[in-house]
């Protein structure tokens, strides 16, 4: 669906039949447009595209030619999983990115090339030169002109999603009609307040029209003192199988935040005087991150450690290292992997173990999946929305039942625990999404709602037309 304005015209080219995919264009009258974010499509909306280089045109559905700019809202692959196929259809205009985000991009991406597309190192480093080339860092709420769009202005503002997330205002108009100018917010994924390590996102000021995501528009998550407690809780219990707890996470932002979370489920047992069972065995426990670009991404939080909150810089001031500790261990090479798969599958020995991807769709946690599942000692904890038609749902779905899942087009019979923590998604729930658009001092006359199920769409539609009853609230559709 393509909005038009007097000035400018929206269009989508994903995220709109659910939560994969993000990617939005403004074309200005002149013609010219910019693109927000160029994301993958994953689970059932992925099923009529090749995840194959030959494929562009399957990925890349849209002309191109009139695009000068792409803008990147964070750099999880459903927001920039298809920059590679914008490259190799011939895009080469700037890619602007928050200065975090525009050091963790090339490694997403590489990573995301080599699982899913080629191990052709020559071709990875051709389009990793091209990126690097074009990507262009630009520090938090400074205005800057995106190339060759001389009516716009653009800025990012903190999300609070992952490290270096933003949502974008767009400032659009005649310099000469100031009066004329409209605001454009694109929320990109906002991230819950009060999460560990990033601050809370604050709302614009003004906002004409907002395109905003809405994964979490139809629930609320638990408060962060109760799904800390839930998660040592699930845990304490699946170890009383004395096998593995598995925890599919996304490397970005996900995993992190776990960890921080374990740190301090770890701090306060061992703080505590009792010698309870419980205290000791969090004492003991391995924690164990197989994903080298997790550990990648572990290393680029730490020496970003000025953009954490308050709360996280003041733990590492106290001597604690939040993401660093005694109890954690990292996995790199293949080899080491599948000698740690082997080992927990043999000997059903108590460990937490976090890998990608967050979804199960691919990764090492795969291979975890298919080696365990059918052991009864092992327990699956989704901390992450499970997208439709992905494994992670299934497993969801089903496990509880008995049933079964396929991997790598195997059938896995489920005889693990399956739980499911909620309160753990780093996206902002029905409750923060609406606060962002009643704490803005000028509100939106225009509203379109995005990046989200059916039902939570339509759910969020009745909230904000609570608050704002005379916006034009649409939910656009392919």
């Amino acid at each position: 669906m393509v909005k038009e304005d007097d000035m400018y015209k929206i269009s989508h080219h994903g995220a709109v039949n659910g939560v994969t995919g993000s990617c939005h264009e403004l074309t200005l009258d002149s013609g010219a447009s910019l693109l927000i974010d160029c994301g993958m499509f994953q689970g059932a909306e992925s099923m009529d595209r090749e995840a194959d280089s030959v494929f562009v045109t399957t990925q890349i559905d849209f002309d191109i030619a009139p695009v000068k700019a792409l803008l990147v809202t964070h750099c999880h692959i459903d927001h920039v999983g298809r920059i590679p196929y914008l490259i190799a259809a011939g895009f080469r205009g700037p890619i602007y990115a928050t200065e975090a985000t525009a050091k963790l991009l090339p490694l997403v991406l590489e990573d995301a090339l080599k699982v899913g597309v080629t191990r052709d190192e020559a071709l990875i480093n051709t389009f990793l030169r091209l990126l690097n080339q074009q990507l262009v860092p630009v520090p938090y709420d400074v205005w800057f002109a995106p190339e060759e769009l001389v009516e716009v202005k653009a800025r990012f503002r903190v999300a609070g999603h992952i490290l270096g997330s933003a949502y974008v205002e767009l400032d659009i108009g005649s310099a000469k009609r100031s009066q004329d100018r409209k605001r454009v917010v694109f929320s990109g994924d906002l991230g819950a307040p009060y999460s560990p390590l990033l601050p809370a996102p604050k709302s614009p000021f003004r906002c004409d029209e907002l395109i905003i995501e809405s994964t979490y528009g139809d629930r609320q998550h638990e408060g962060r003192r109760m799904r800390r407690k839930r998660l040592q809780q699930t845990v304490e219990r699946c170890l009383k199988n004395k096998g593995t707890v598995l925890i599919p996470a996304f490397s970005i932002g996900r995993t992190q935040e776990l960890l921080y979370e374990l740190e301090e489920i770890i701090h306060r047992a061992a703080a505590k005087r009792s010698k309870s069972k419980q205290a000791e065995q969090w004492q003991h426990l391995d924690i164990i991150v197989d994903s080298p670009l997790a550990s990648g991404f572990t290393a680029h939080y730490r020496a970003l450690k000025t953009l954490w909150d308050a709360e996280a810089r003041a733990k590492v001031k106290a001597g604690r290292h939040p993401l660093s500790f005694e109890q954690l261990i990292t996995i790199s090479s293949h080899q080491e992997h599948m000698q740690t798969v082997n080992y927990l599958a043999q000997s059903g020995r108590a460990a937490i173990v976090i890998a990608a991807s967050g979804m199960c769709a691919g990764g090492r946690m795969q291979n975890y999946l298919k080696a365990l599942l059918p052991d009864p000692r092992t327990d699956v904890v989704f901390i992450g929305y499970q997208a439709k038609g992905t494994p992670g749902r299934d497993i969801q779905t089903y496990g509880p039942r008995g049933g079964f899942v396929y991997l790598d087009g195997q059938k896995i019979e489920i005889q693990a625990g399956v739980y499911t923590l909620g309160g753990y998604s780093a996206h902002a729930d029905q409750k923060d999404l609406v606060n962002f658009v009643k704490r803005m001092r000028y509100k939106p006359d225009d509203i379109r709602i995005v990046h989200g199920d059916d039902e939570a769409k339509a759910t969020l539609k009745q909230k904000f037309l609570d608050v704002v009853p005379t916006a034009r609230i649409v939910i656009p559709n392919a």
